[in-house]
């Protein structure tokens, strides 16, 4: 084929898809309600498969990457794109992120960590202080499919309408006019005289005829300029000139009065002329308007239009804003400037394409945020007022408010009846007025409190703002109807509760029993005043529904009497199962009175408040006027699905007294209204103080050195439900205990109060102590402990020793030493564990690193015990636990011990994800794992240590339950590995190595190791275990396409080839799913394209790319070369010869992939995408050798008459499946079938309707040489080599497919389309240099299959037509057309007849297509 025609042919053909691509998709931009269904194809019975072989297909050997970047290193830095070929040097980095916190301050206690002295205390520490180590990947958003793309081509919103032919009404008599009206355009009609453009002698008077004009504005916003003979305009017009071409309207009188002149683009001109000047400015007027509309027009088309040029051909394009700029521009260079605002404003191929336009989140992953503290339903409570019947004056000049007689105080906390427990901390409120409060002498408890040597985290700044509390806040992690708010209430202690509530239970004369109880309460209050007593409680609920939508219209029961026999909690819990119940709470005495409680919602942005351990929050104003707010404590249930990692520093431990057995004492003569005093010792010498840190109630301090329970009158076996709140101090030793001291208080208030009464008021009547720590860890639950009538000093070394004997000091027993009083004890602390396991562990931990030999038995058997360990606790600590382990596998030297460590690893990851809590380890992995610093000498890599272990687990030997486990979680253990790698790469300086000098000899043999250790699982455990499977196969593709980041580039495409060894052809379904996922993650790398290295690679040093001898087909060294495209385009070429669903895996793998270099705005300019689709041209190759599989009949959408049915047809009828298929070729059916003058056609010399024109379906049943037969390297039939003696593939070895497979059935419609478009975006995205070479080395026989194919794609994409779609639909059937365009829309800038030869060659027998999309 000659230069000139090749030429020629490529800039029609070009012309032909630059006037068609943004329409292929044209049907998903009409109306969707005009869908249909595409023809469904014969299942895959219908085709035939002979198998002569499944052998595997030979693996292509990939180039030493890092060597040959050397090597060719000048070749590469001279290639204007460079950034093609190179991985950019800020790829990755580390970056230590700021740890936010909503405190002003850090939670951690300022000197906690030099108090820690315990390993496991110390450790917590580090994490809640340590900020958040993360590893950046600057080109990360690259690295997933398209659709998560950065500045990713958004769909258009709306496609600009067309008015196609096809979809015109056939009615003649319609009249025309009304189609611009329509639109609501410019529309004007009338008689002109038109110059006689045709004559060779200039224009005269006599050469101008009289016509009428009809201007109209089409369905595409154009305009044309219609003329008739007469008025008739419903015929059709004479002749038309399309204003589209039209640079301008001036006025002429040269030859004629009142004549005007249109200039063309192709500097021809039109004379028209007016009967009357007016009529003549008129015409060019509404002409000029026309004009500029269209200049308009076509600048926001190019505004909003998507640029692929160079900078240079940028600046070309720029046009002027006025109408007279824009005139010399463009007839300077009329084609030029055509074909680019073409190409500008049209939308991309595959922004059309329907599978890019669909809604897919499955490859997204989710969202990985840091650890945060994390509440369940928040509810705010306000305190508003209490109330009884009985209200006075309480000054002594009775001058002020009427308010209660005597102070009150309320408990707030929550019960929840379906899980039988209390689910909050106490919410201790002081409601009364200031007069009432000062009733109340504060000098004892000042006295009890002392001057305070504490070192607490409150400032004294905020002291005076927390005394009075009023509002606090709930939290709730499972919220249900069954919760309800409490609110216990106190007095100061009086007497019985039956006596003290009776005169709030009368409704009469209330005004003189006031005063009588107010004479009372001010006695009591004097002598008593730091001792309270039971009175009243009352109950709410909190949600209506499980969902936690607040019941804020409930309000507070009645306030019920408290029974001094039905104290505790446990009561409380029965009372409120009977709460609705009307029976049975009726049956309940009432006191008289009032409790204003009211609820709502938490907004995020609440301001002003403190948490459980009083540190205010960022949105907090330091003033003595602000109403802080208090969280209270939620006791969560101790399950892990409710369990979050602690991220904050709290020490807390709730202390309950619940009952005194005292009736049987003997040791004291009045025993009756016991008081118990609760400290915090840190010793039992007898000078030694309570420390001080039991938080206080209001009105008092902050925290305080004793706590009193309330007292029950002539009690002698008193319950309690009190809760003394203590903050612990961070390192606990063994000499910490509870000191819980008994006092008889005297009630009798008939003394007036002499100072030798006073001396009695209290008279102790027992000790008894708690230590708090036991084998390591905070004695928590129900505890008895007997009494002692004296304490000692030393009294805590003493121990029973024997029957009757004993070590220590001398301490006198109550009733024979019976464990009389009953504790319990309730620990929230994010520093102390109550597991025993973990607590073994960490402390075996600190003995070795403090010197002690560590022994490997002892140590892997705390390791195993840690396989017991409470779910809980390890989510709760998860952060400081992995920590941990990892550090342990750095410093083993067995490899036993690096076993269990990895397998405890895999039993903690494996419980997360069985709570669906996998998000927490996704989090450690990002922000909270840190590699160890490295030390040659010392400490391995857990990277390299981790990848072993791994390997061990994995051998056939070994636990199938935990390998199961590896398997199914594998993505966490490789993503440690990735984080680990690059630590060691950055902290250790070794990013600036050779690639191949980054890591140890050791640790690439356990990564090629591990990777084969694998791939049996992956193989062979699909069936019985699809889950693990799948997941490993997913994981491994992720760790080998980051490994690209890291290692040695050529290493990595090694371990690929390993893998892809382990398929075969004729495989199951999974597997080829397992293949091409893992495919489509490892190409998805976002510098993919470098990898490919898109390059010359000739002999010589120095190759330009014009000198680029490409690939047109899989040879052995493409696929060397460029390993990664390489071999997915052999996989999907083998895949085509499998069954369906396992085509339509491979080819929606190429398809998004290259979709996703479409729309990568990094090779957003056209010489990028040229560069890329040189990549991809064995295609070509691909789609040639299953050309014959695309079937005309069945994908055509007009029926076909039986006549036109040659003996060629009948070649395709196919033998029954048991014989033997070899495929003929046929004697150039194709060669004698083409038109003579089809060129002829593209040149606009002959004409496309001649009898010369080809039958389609003689072109489609073209050349069976096409073998739908691949064999191996070397073992082409004799027809097709003989035929390929000067073919694409001369003097090489194909390696398209590897096994001999021949394949007859169909593909289907859908793989047809898919395969087309990316044909379409390969010939659209080549260089014009590229596709001249290829028609140069194609051989007769390819030219014309290429040919063919480039049919399909015009009849694949044809448009119908809406009215074919609605019959479709309908089931009518089909239409036949007359040959009118159905693939483009009404003509438009039509500037010469090589345009007009084009669209005629688009619509070539179109009574035959292969779509009627």
């Amino acid at each position: 084929m000659g230069c000139t025609t090749s030429v020629v042919l490529f800039k029609g053909i070009r012309t032909v898809f630059e006037r068609n691509c943004g329409y292929i998709c044209k049907q998903q931009g009409e109306n969707n309600a005009l869908e249909y269904t595409a023809f469904s194809l014969p299942d895959e019975d219908s085709g035939i498969l002979i198998h002569s072989s499944l052998a595997k297909p030979k693996l292509i050997e990939p180039i030493d990457y890092e060597n040959v970047i050397v090597q060719r290193k000048t070749q590469i830095l001279n290639d204007a794109l460079r950034e093609m070929l190179l991985f950019p040097y800020d790829d990755f980095q580390t970056a230590l992120l700021k740890r936010q916190s909503r405190y002003i301050h850090s939670t951690v206690p300022e000197n906690a960590e030099k108090e820690a002295q315990s390993l496991f205390v110390t450790e917590c520490i580090k994490t809640y202080n340590s900020d958040w180590h993360v590893v950046n990947y600057k080109y990360e958003d690259y690295s997933a499919e398209f659709r998560q793309l950065p500045n990713k081509v958004t769909k258009p919103e709306k496609l600009p309408v067309h008015l196609y032919e096809v979809d015109e009404e056939a009615d003649k008599d319609e009249d025309a006019a009304s189609l611009g009206s329509q639109k609501g355009g410019i529309t004007k009609q009338g008689w002109l005289y038109k110059g006689n453009m045709n004559s060779a002698i200039s224009v005269t008077m006599r050469s101008f005829k009289r016509r009428f004009f009809h201007l109209i504005q089409l369905g595409d916003g154009s305009y044309n300029l219609n003329f008739y003979k007469d008025e008739k305009i419903s015929k059709e017009p004479k002749g038309s000139i399309f204003l589209d071409s039209c640079m301008g309207v001036v006025q002429n009188n040269k030859v004629r009065r009142f004549a005007f002149e249109l200039k063309m683009q192709d500097k021809s001109s039109y004379l028209l002329a007016a009967d009357s000047e007016l009529e003549m400015e008129e015409w060019i007027n509404t002409l000029n308007k026309i004009l500029q509309l269209n200049f308009e027009a076509a600048m926001q088309e190019k505004r909003n239009g998507e640029s692929h040029e160079d900078d240079e051909q940028s600046k070309m394009e720029s046009s002027s804003s006025s109408f007279d700029s824009y005139y010399p521009e463009i007839t300077k260079s009329t084609r030029e400037a055509e074909i680019k605002l073409k190409s500008e404003s049209r939308v991309k191929l595959f922004a059309l394409d329907p599978d890019a336009q669909k809604l897919d989140f499955s490859g997204i992953e989710p969202e990985v945020k840091p650890f945060e503290e994390k509440f369940g339903k928040k509810i705010l409570v306000k305190c508003n007022d209490l109330s009884f019947n009985l209200q006075s004056c309480v000054a002594e000049n009775e001058e002020g408010p009427t308010t209660n007689v005597e102070p009150f105080f309320v408990t707030l906390s929550l019960f929840d009846i379906k899980i039988n427990r209390k689910i909050s901390a106490d919410f201790h409120v002081d409601l009364n007025h200031h007069s009432v409060r000062h009733m109340i002498s504060s000098a004892p408890q000042q006295m009890m409190n002392g001057s305070g040597d504490g070192s607490h985290r409150i400032q004294d700044t905020y002291e005076t703002m927390l005394q009075y509390p009023k509002q606090g806040i709930f939290s709730v992690t499972c919220p249900h109807p069954d919760i309800f708010l409490v609110a216990r209430i106190e007095k100061v202690l009086q007497g019985s509760i039956t006596h003290c509530a009776e005169p709030y239970m009368k409704s009469s004369d209330s005004a003189k029993v006031a005063q009588k109880v107010l004479k009372n309460a001010k006695q009591a209050c004097q002598r008593l005043g730091q001792y309270r007593m039971p009175f009243a409680w009352a109950a709410r609920t909190l949600f209506k529904d499980a969902s936690g939508m607040l019941d804020k219209n409930a309000r507070f029961s009645p306030l019920f009497r408290q029974d001094s026999n039905k104290l505790s909690n446990e009561d409380m819990l029965k009372f409120l199962a009977d709460f609705r119940k009307p029976e049975k709470m009726a049956k309940l005495p009432v006191i008289l009175g009032n409790l204003d409680v009211t609820i709502d919602n938490v907004s995020p942005d609440f301001p002003n408040y403190v948490n459980s351990s009083y540190i205010p929050m960022k949105q907090f104003e330091n003033s003595t006027k602000t109403l802080i707010t208090f969280e209270i404590e939620e006791f969560v249930p101790c399950i892990p699905k409710h369990t979050q990692p602690f991220t904050i520093y709290n020490n807390h431990l709730y202390v309950y007294p619940k009952h005194l057995k005292y009736d049987s004492q003997k040791s004291f003569a009045k025993a009756r209204n016991i008081a118990i005093c609760i400290e915090f010792k840190d010793s039992d010498e007898e000078d030694s103080l309570p420390l001080k840190c039991i938080y206080g109630r209001p009105g008092g301090p902050i925290f305080t050195r004793s706590a009193f329970a309330a007292v029950l009158h002539h009690h002698q076996n008193p319950e309690f439900y009190d809760e003394i709140k203590i903050e612990l101090p961070t390192q606990l030793h063994e000499k910490h205990h509870l000191l819980f001291t008994f006092y008889h208080v005297s009630c009798d208030n008939s003394s007036k109060g002499s100072t030798k009464k006073k001396d009695v008021v209290e008279t102790q009547v027992g000790y008894s102590w708690l230590p708090l720590i036991k084998d390591g860890r905070v004695v928590t639950n129900d505890q008895h402990i007997p009494v002692s009538a004296n304490l000692p000093s030393g009294y805590l070394s003493y121990q029973e020793v024997g029957v009757g004997k004993h070590s220590g000091p001398e301490i006198k027993w109550v009733d024979g030493g019976k464990q009389l009083l009953k504790i319990s004890t309730h620990l929230v602390s994010t520093v102390y564990t109550q597991d025993q396991h973990l607590h073994n562990f960490f402390q075996y931990c600190q003995k070795t690193e403090s010197g002690a030999r560590a022994l490997g038995t002892e140590l892997v058997k705390y390791l195993k015990s840690l396989h017991a360990m409470e779910g809980h606790v390890m989510i709760a600590f998860l952060p400081t636990v992995l920590n941990q382990l990892f550090r342990v596998l750095t410093r083993a030297t067995q490899e036993e011990v690096a076993v269990n460590v990895t397998r405890v690893i895999i039993h903690i990851v494996a419980q997360c994800h069985e709570e669906g809590l996998d998000s927490y380890l996704r989090s450690y992995v990002k922000y909270a794992y840190k590699a160890e610093p490295y030390v040659a000498s010392e400490y391995k890599t857990v990277h390299e240590e981790l990848t072993k272990s791994m390997t061990t687990i994995l051998k056939p030997s070994a636990d199938f339950l935990t390998s199961n486990k590896l398997l199914k979680y594998s993505w966490f253990f490789f993503e440690v590995l990735i984080k680990s790698m690059a630590q060691h790469l950055i902290e250790n300086s070794k990013v600036k190595l050779l690639r191949n000098q980054r890591f140890s000899a050791s640790f690439h043999h356990a990564v090629e190791t591990v990777v084969n250790m694998l791939m049996p699982h992956i193989t062979q455990k699909y069936r019985d275990n699809p889950e693990a499977s799948k997941n490993a196969n997913h994981s491994l593709a992720a760790f080998i396409k980051r490994c690209f980041t890291f290692m040695d580039r050529g290493f990595v495409f090694k371990q690929i080839n390993n893998y892809i060894s382990c398929f075969a052809p004729g495989d199951p379904k999974t597997l080829f799913e397992f293949k091409f996922e893992f495919l489509r993650v490892v190409c998805n790398h976002e510098h993919y394209i470098p990898l490919n290295l898109p390059m010359p690679f000739g002999k010589g040093r120095v190759q330009r790319y014009q000198d680029l001898q490409l690939d047109y087909s899989l040879t052995d060294e493409f696929c060397k070369n460029h390993f990664l495209v390489g071999l997915l385009l052999r996989e999907v070429g083998n895949a085509l010869q499998e069954f369906r669903e396992v085509r339509q895996i491979a080819i929606s793998v190429l398809k998004n992939l290259m979709i996703k270099h479409s729309f990568d705005d990094r090779y957003a300019s056209r010489v990028h995408q040229a560069r890329i689709a040189t990549m991809y041209l064995p295609l070509f190759g691909l789609l040639i050798e299953n050309v014959q599989r695309i079937n005309v009949k069945d994908v055509s959408p007009f029926p076909i008459n039986p006549s036109s049915n040659s003996a060629k047809d009948d070649g395709l009828n196919l033998p029954t499946a048991n014989q033997l298929v070899t495929p003929q070729k046929t004697v150039n059916t194709l060669d004698n079938n083409l038109p003579k003058d089809l060129f002829g056609v593209i040149s606009g010399i002959a004409s496309p309707y001649t009898t010369s024109t080809p039958n389609i379906n003689c072109v489609r049943n073209a050349d069976s040489r096409g073998s739908l037969i691949s064999t191996d390297s070397g073992n082409s039939l004799p027809e097709r080599h003989s035929d390929k003696s000067n073919s694409l593939d001369k003097n090489q070895q194909s390696s398209t497919l590897g096994s001999s497979v021949v394949r007859y059935d169909k593909l289907d419609q859908a793989e047809i389309k898919s395969l087309l478009m990316c044909f379409l975006h390969i010939l659209r995205s080549m260089s014009e240099d590229a596709l001249f070479t290829y028609w140069n080395k194609a051989t007769k026989s390819e030219l014309m299959d290429f040919f063919t194919i480039t049919e399909v794609c015009l009849h694949q994409f044809q448009y119908m037509g809406k009215r074919y779609i609605a019959r479709n639909q309908e089931g009518l059937g089909s239409i036949v057309h007359d040959r009118k365009s159905q693939t483009l829309p009404v003509s438009r800038n039509r500037t010469g007849m090589m345009h007009a030869r084009l669209q005629q060659l688009s619509s070539l027998d179109n009574s035959l297509t292969f779509n009627h999309m």
